[in-house]
């Protein structure tokens, strides 16, 4: 198998669609020796701020001196992003080998009396999830960092038992799968608590932190509640001093949330991984994390900010960094959106700091019309000037002179933005694996 041909075989998982259960992905993680209880992990869910503060987590255990595994979803652009150790995207040929290694595994599922003569058939998530087990207990990582696809309670990285569990927050989004109340969604991300582990949440709407207290407590589960931070900043740490709130290199107030909660955590296991103040102030003080609140300069000068704001919170907490760092500019906005998102709302908080829009289709299936979104920026504030672009290199180019320009709305459009502009090796065939097909039942 070659890994062009991987990548095709991972293609093929797409038409099983997404399914809720951890039945699979247990039985496949089984064939393959359960690699799972061999790591440590600290299990991410929440509806924003989930890549950001595993971001955050890996930087500062890295900077400890562990060996630590990184497992997040979607990729922008390649599909090796998802994996990762100590920030080193797996290799194509380690990706061949996984593949090969779990189709073969996979492929005799039926033939193996512990599976009851049942053949297996994982989703493109399930199959990934236990590749990427695999791959980090073969690198014996100390930690993995480990993100939620969508959901918890039975998304396939569910099948662990970590060392704290962590949810960022609790807002609309993917309502069609999880529900369509806070509280509803709040029990799908509350999943992940386990009997006796420590749950961590940034969690503030009443209805939602109701569902995960209750959890908490018929598990046994220790809650900490992490409250925003005053401040970002805090002085150098003297003798006896602490970094409450060390400098973080992400961008924007809502990183200063995932900041707190990330530094929380680190706190609460230092009985088992003790991490002193340096690394913690040097993990947040370099974190990177792309396509959120990035901002760019390409070698003509222009600054380019991009986001993958793709639900009304993450739209508000843009408008809001839009506001307090670039205070004074109005930017030019590049927006394109799926569907199936709550995209006519999304362009009504982002319109009143637009100095202008131009709305492209993202590529997907699932895109909705870019003529569309201009009409519902327009109409969210009838002055603006909002026009459809057939595609992202038209509308770069008919803003080249903008001293500022954000590209946002979707993930799959920064993803392309960051190939366009030279700022990611071009990889578009590899986009297409974080799209589902009508067989499916939800996203990955």
């Amino acid at each position: 198998m070659t890994y062009p041909e991987a990548i095709q075989f991972l293609y093929g998982l797409r038409l099983f669609g997404a399914k809720f259960g951890l039945e699979n992905t247990f039985q496949l993680a089984a064939l393959a020796g359960n690699p799972q209880t061999q790591l440590r992990f600290i299990h991410v869910a929440g509806t924003n701020g989930k890549g950001s503060t595993c971001a955050m987590l890996e930087s500062i255990y890295r900077a400890a001196g562990l060996r630590v595994g990184l497992f997040t979803s979607p990729h922008l652009v390649s599909f090796r992003e998802r994996i990762q150790v100590n920030r080193q995207l797996i290799t194509e040929p380690e990706v061949t080998r996984l593949v090969e290694e779990l189709r073969v595994l996979q492929g005799g599922a039926g033939d193996n009396p512990a599976m009851g003569g049942r053949d297996l058939s994982p989703t493109f998530f399930e199959f990934v999830t236990v590749m990427a087990l695999k791959f980090f207990a073969a690198q014996k990582c100390d930690l993995v960092i480990w993100e939620t696809g969508l959901g918890g309670r039975l998304d396939a990285t569910n099948i662990v038992t970590p060392l704290a569990s962590v949810i960022t927050n609790i807002a609309f989004d993917h309502q069609q799968w999880l529900g369509d109340t806070l509280a509803a969604i709040a029990a799908e991300k509350a999943g992940i608590i386990k009997p006796g582990v420590p749950i961590l949440t940034t969690a503030d709407a009443p209805e939602a932190v109701q569902v995960i207290e209750r959890i908490a407590h018929e598990r046994s589960a220790p809650l900490t509640r992490v409250q925003p931070p005053q401040t970002l900043f805090a002085p150098e740490p003297s003798a006896g001093g602490s970094a409450i709130m060390p400098h973080a290199a992400l961008l924007g107030d809502h990183q200063k949330i995932n900041a707190a909660l990330a530094l929380a955590t680190v706190e609460r296991l230092q009985p088992q991984i003790r991490v002193g103040d340096a690394a913690i102030r040097a993990g947040l003080a370099s974190v990177s994390w792309p396509g959120r609140l990035q901002l760019i300069k390409t070698t003509t000068g222009r600054n380019i900010l991009l986001d993958g704001a793709h639900n009304t919170a993450g739209a508000a907490a843009l408008r809001a960094a839009l506001e307090q760092e670039f205070a004074g500019v109005r930017p030019v906005i590049i927006f394109g959106a799926l569907a199936d998102k709550n995209w006519r709302e999304i362009c009504g908080i982002l319109a009143p700091v637009a100095g202008g829009v131009i709305t492209v289709p993202v590529a997907s299936d699932r895109t909705a019309a870019a003529a569309d979104l201009a009409a519902a920026f327009r109409t969210a504030r009838p002055p603006l000037a909002a026009a459809a672009a057939a595609n992202l290199e038209s509308a770069l180019a008919a803003c080249n002179d903008e001293p500022l320009v954000v590209i946002t709305g979707s993930l799959y459009l920064v993803g392309e933005a960051l190939e366009r502009l030279g700022f990611s090796p071009a990889d578009a065939g590899e986009r297409g694996l974080n799209e589902w097909t009508a067989a499916g039942t939800a996203p990955r």
